[in-house]
């Protein structure tokens, strides 16, 4: 019973998601900005192979230093698509992301109905394979006239969520403190905005 409730609770998530408005569509279009940098920086990496589409934001600040400037600092993840590396379709029904591995939610309902029976334990290992990493980035940037500034340079990090070590987290937001902003406003990242 639990298992059955389990896997329909899963199935409404994923119907859910599907019917949900695209998250980056929803992004103001000056974090939209930060998001493309990373895609770019993806779509030139030799080791990635396929396209990413954006998945949502962890965290977001903007600090406004007047005459149009503004710095932003955006943490987001990226899930991987069936399509190829370059793509640039972005609908979620033409690249639909990559669910070839076993979703916690589904794991968890396999793993009460296999306890419920105390049958074929073994094919618990099947299901120790994990989710599809997300990539976890960061980028922070300062904009004027609504375009990115070559100075300084923007700063961009992506990397896979279970290869993100507390060390990178904290290289990450000195990187973004330190960032030669003279905008005379509080730091990037003490101003949150969602």
């Amino acid at each position: 019973m639990a298992a059955g409730l389990l896997l329909l609770v899963c199935a409404g998530a994923a119907l859910y998601s599907a019917e949900a408005q695209e998250p980056y569509n929803e992004l103001p279009d000056n974090f939209k900005m930060g998001v493309d940098l990373a895609f770019e920086q993806l779509n030139s990496h030799t080791g990635v192979q396929h396209h990413f589409r954006f998945l949502k934001s962890v965290e977001k600040s903007e600090i406004e230093s007047g005459f149009g400037v503004k710095y932003l600092y955006h943490h987001f993840y990226l899930k991987p698509t069936r399509c190829p590396k370059g793509t640039t379709e972005s609908n979620p029904q033409r690249c639909p992301f990559r669910n070839d591995r076993v979703s916690e939610c589904q794991r968890e309902a396999f793993i009460l109905h296999i306890l419920k029976h105390q049958q074929h334990l073994y094919a618990l290992y099947m299901f120790s394979i994990p989710p599809q990493p997300l990539m976890d980035c960061a980028v922070c940037y300062k904009t004027a006239a609504d375009q990115i500034e070559a100075d300084p340079k923007p700063y961009v990090h992506c990397i896979q969520r279970p290869r993100l070590t507390e060390e990178m987290r904290t290289t990450r937001m000195d990187h973004c403190k330190k960032m030669s902003y003279n905008s005379g406003a509080p730091t990037l990242l003490a101003v949150s905005t969602g």
